[in-house]
């Protein structure tokens, strides 16, 4: 089964309560060209993985612009899924705890260097694994610094607990695998922990106050931790593959661990929150109108100082990412589409995938309903193949500041009188302590030999708001610039470069 909705028929449904009014989307046959490749990119990796059903959508500038299914939402009853049907997403919820959290720093009702122990009383007099061991902080448990040991799988198959068990297990303790704020390590644990100082400091239950303070203003109806509370003709069931047979996985019940993994949803309501999280980029004025202010949105892609080296998912081997952990979401820079913010869900009869470019105001997600079937291989691949189509927009430009537009004016001045003293009033005080202007007056010289007139009102790329590069067209070729500026008041030019080509 195969079913195809674009930008006309989902306009309204995933443009978050917290997004700016994006621009027109592209024309749909020009995501329809890239349709027949991506859908032989998910088909083959459903067949590969054994996968009994799966949907898939590419947000765009606030739309959703594509989704497609595949397949069944269960073997038995063959019905197929479609865009509305309800998937687990496992530790893809983690985003939507960790937001919580920031929601709730925002409101000054905790703070992310305090101790967890200050906000989950049972965590106190734990014993940590040297004397010399910090405690353990929000923050460590946000980006998977806690110590604690990778619990996968351990940790899918707590979600029911009681939370009267989780809160005998707190005041037992926990073995540590290293000291706090040594190195990364991915726990369920930690995130468990966040759920509980959600509820602890909301004095709601977390699903509660994440439902009501994050996903119902983002118009996100279909989602919620309660999947008994869900239409049974709508849920995607949950297989593992055994024995060259599916198997049924038992349903998880909601519980003390569903802050790490127990969020179910459908693809119009997650491209919403996609779309809610993409909005923040890039930092802008203008009023705050979402669930959570921009700026945080954007802190959960601040990654930790434990950096590490991989391979893009899906290949080439070739390709490597640079790989850090953010809060609720991985943080890559990968070999060539730049700034990438993912995470997938791993789960008992569920896996999943999202990837976001947020420089491109572009994410990618996908849902299946096998055991631990997480599709990052596909999406990458379907994120190559959109670059390659031509369709996955280059990174946002910063638009030239004043400050930036002045100093490239003034490096144009410099450059036609051939001399630094035409701008002297656009120095900062060591410019000309760094070099004469005698020698910039030769060098000038010699750069203006080379190639000739140049045309000096050429592009200029902003980098930031005081730093940027130009390029000139020439009689015999070309000049690259770049111009930096102080932080002064106003600023100033600190560093200048005019370099010839050809």
């Amino acid at each position: 089964m195969r079913i195809t909705i674009l930008a006309a028929l989902l306009l309204g449904a995933a443009r978050p309560a917290g997004a700016q009014p994006p621009p027109p989307p592209p024309p749909a046959a020009s995501i329809e060209a890239a349709a027949p490749e991506l859908e032989a990119i998910f088909r083959r990796y459903m067949e590969d993985a054994h996968i009994p059903g799966l949907v898939y959508g590419v947000v765009r500038d606030g739309r959703l612009v594509l989704v497609r299914t595949m397949g069944v939402q269960d073997p038995e009853s063959k019905r197929p899924v479609a865009p509305e049907t309800l998937f687990r997403i496992a530790s893809m919820s983690k985003a939507f705890t960790a937001l919580a959290i920031l929601k709730l720093r925002d409101a000054g009702r905790l703070s992310l260097d305090a101790p967890a122990e200050t906000y989950v009383p049972e965590m106190r007099g734990w014993k940590y694994p040297t004397a010399d061991s910090p405690r353990i902080r929000v923050r460590d448990l946000l980006s998977h610094a806690a110590g604690f040991v990778t619990d996968d799988p351990w940790g899918d198959r707590q979600t029911p607990m009681p939370e009267a068990d989780f809160t005998r297990l707190l005041r037992t303790g926990v073995p540590f695998q290293r000291a706090p704020q040594t190195a990364y390590e991915y726990s369920n644990l930690g995130f468990a922990i966040l759920g509980r100082i959600v509820t602890n400091v909301s004095g709601r239950p977390f699903e509660d106050y994440i439902q009501s303070e994050i996903m119902r203003p983002l118009g996100m109806t279909s989602t919620g931790y309660d999947y008994t509370k869900a239409p049974q003709a709508r849920r995607a069931l949950g297989y593992r593959w055994e024995d060259g047979a599916w198997k049924r996985e038992p349903d998880l019940a909601r519980g003390a661990f569903g802050a790490m993994g127990g969020v179910q949803t459908t693809a119009p309501d997650y491209a919403k929150w996609i779309a809610f999280l993409l909005s923040a980029w890039p930092p802008r004025d203008g009023p705050e109108t979402g669930p959570v202010r921009r700026s945080s949105v954007r802190e959960l892609s601040q990654g930790l100082d434990f950096p590490q080296l991989v391979t893009r998912p899906g290949g080439p081997a070739s390709c490597t990412q640079a790989f850090t952990y953010g809060m609720g979401l991985r943080v890559m820079a990968d070999c060539d589409l730049g700034l990438s913010l993912a995470h997938g869900g791993g789960y008992p009869g569920y896996g999943s995938y999202m990837l976001l470019f947020p420089n491109r105001g572009i994410g990618l997600f996908a849902f299946t309903n096998r055991t631990y079937g997480a599709p990052a291989p596909a999406l990458w691949q379907a994120a190559a193949a959109l670059q390659k189509a031509g369709w996955m927009p280059a990174p946002r430009a910063i638009p030239p500041s004043p400050a930036v537009r002045a100093a490239y004016a003034a490096a144009a001045t410099m450059w036609r009188a051939g001399s630094v003293d035409a701008a002297r009033t656009s120095l900062a005080m060591n410019f000309l302590l760094d070099r004469t202007a005698a020698s910039w007056a030769a060098d000038l010289a010699r750069a203006k030999a080379e190639v000739g007139d140049c045309r000096t009102d050429g592009p200029v790329t902003a980098a930031g708001n005081l730093q940027a590069h130009f390029t000139w067209s020439c009689e015999r070729g070309r000049i690259e610039g770049d111009v930096l500026l102080a932080p002064t008041s106003p600023p100033t030019i600190q560093a200048l470069r005019f370099a010839p080509a050809h």
